[in-house]
């Protein structure tokens, strides 16, 4: 889907305003963990990565107060979230809704970023190892938390499908998306 016909939809701002408010430090952990089972689910995206392995990679929604500073540790994952700008070995910025649409292959990365609705600054070639890695595993992140939620994946999977529909918000892979 070219990015000129792309209308990313923005995190509504009332909302992100209450995440001014929102401890941290326990979305870290939370985000750790979800990080750490998809490592256990798909070991071979962290070994693909090579030498980036232990790279720092800051995630940066620009329509939220916080970002985020993935550090896939060879495969022992670890997340930070944070109000303050986060130093890392590249940066990856955009609209949540572009971030996600990215790592479920809804959009096509090349293109968000020649629209300038990405920005990549740092090491490129980091940027491209964690690329190439997610695409190959074809990260689902609503199929993974369906996969952790036990006798609960059925609710989370219409939660998700619901969210999906109301924002517009690529929250699953589709087969018929094209690649970032």
């Amino acid at each position: 889907m070219p990015a000129s016909s792309v209308n990313l939809p923005l995190f509504p701002r009332l909302h992100a305003l209450a995440l001014r408010g929102v401890p941290l430090a326990p979305l870290s952990l939370a985000l750790t963990g979800f990080a750490r089972r998809i490592a256990l689910r798909h070991p071979a995206m962290f070994r693909r990565l090579g030498d980036y392995a232990k790279a720092r990679f800051v995630l940066d929604p620009t329509d939220l107060p916080v970002s985020m500073l993935l550090e896939p540790l060879a495969g022992r994952p670890r997340v930070q979230l944070s109000r303050r700008a986060l130093q890392g070995d590249a940066r990856i910025a955009g609209p949540l809704s572009g971030l996600l649409g990215l790592v479920h292959g809804a959009f096509d990365g090349d293109a968000l970023f020649f629209s300038r609705d990405l920005v990549i600054e740092g090491d490129t070639a980091a940027v491209l190892a964690l690329r190439n890695a997610i695409d190959d595993a074809e990260l689902d992140l609503s199929a993974e938390a369906q996969a952790m939620s036990g006798p609960f994946a059925g609710p989370v999977k219409w939660l998700i499908a619901q969210a999906e529909a109301r924002t517009g918000v690529a929250l699953t892979r589709h087969e018929e998306d094209t690649d970032w």
